[in-house]
């Protein structure tokens, strides 16, 4: 069979997988930053790489123990952060270092670095297989339907959880379920972008919609363009660039943050 056939097979399940994380990483990004939460998702980005060494040794696939880590953290997450035994994000700082460390050891078990863990830890749409597609897509819908769920909650909280709290929301229960929806969508993300660039895929199209100081609505809008956009766009020049799947679509969203704020800082300088 030709060779291209298989690169054909790779870069479609790749925009599968890369749209897909497109869509669903923004939705929750826009509730990380209005919260100031980006830093969770670097956290359990780090998180996610001991489940991936994790699931490198054991010989599983490392998506689904990337999965289970991040999930289980999250609940030490958010006991630490509720019961004011360790201030502000310190937590963060004690988890991102403890989970680093820990993958590293558990690399060392594993013989150390290979090419698996290389694509893992920046992006390689080579990598995707039709599992992981599947995967992925079971996530984003999880995802979908629990946000669909909490949407109004999450909102509200997020420009005022002091009222949300006293009009009887239960804060500590949507904190702890945008957390866990993070955790997720990192999961998810992990075969496009990479470990190292997940937070830039959940964040920088939302700073980037945020320029225009549009509606809630449209800035959700705005972001999921950019988003897709830069994903797409990223795959296939990475793919026939031969270049890094993460590094091409990061660059890509960086660039597009640069241009939306020159744009609209101009305008401003008109009015």
């Amino acid at each position: 069979m030709d060779l291209s056939i298989f690169q054909y097979g790779f870069m479609v399940r790749g925009l599968e997988a890369g749209i897909i994380a497109a869509i669903i990483a923004p939705a929750i990004g826009i509730f990380l930053v209005l919260r100031r939460y980006s830093l969770i998702a670097d956290t359990l980005a780090h998180v996610s790489l001991a489940g991936i060494a994790l699931g490198l040794l054991l010989g599983i696939n490392p998506i689904y123990s990337a999965i289970g880590v991040t999930a289980l953290s999250t609940m030490g997450i958010e006991r630490l952060r509720t019961t004011n035994k360790v201030y502000g994000e310190s937590t963060l700082a004690l988890f991102l270092s403890g989970s680093l460390a820990f993958a590293v050891i558990l690399l060392s078990l594993a013989n150390g670095f290979n090419t698996s863990l290389f694509s893992y830890l920046f992006g390689s749409i080579v990598t995707v297989t039709s599992g992981d597609v599947y995967t992925i897509l079971t996530l984003a819908v999880l995802v979908s339907l629990v946000l669909a769920m909490f949407y109004k909650e999450l909102i509200y909280i997020s420009f005022d959880e002091e009222t949300a709290r006293a009009s009887g929301i239960p804060t500590r229960l949507i904190n702890f379920i945008l957390i866990l929806l993070t955790a997720l969508v990192v999961s998810l993300s992990i075969p496009i972008v990479g470990v190292l660039l997940i937070s830039a895929l959940m964040v920088i199209p939302v700073i980037s919609a945020l320029q225009f100081k549009k509606g809630f609505a449209t800035t959700i809008l705005f972001a999921e363009v950019i988003s897709i956009f830069s994903v797409l766009f990223g795959i296939i020049v990475s793919f026939y660039g031969n270049l890094s799947t993460g590094g091409t679509i990061v660059l890509t969203m960086l660039v597009i943050f640069v241009i939306t704020l020159f744009t609209t800082s101009r305008e401003k300088k008109r009015v």
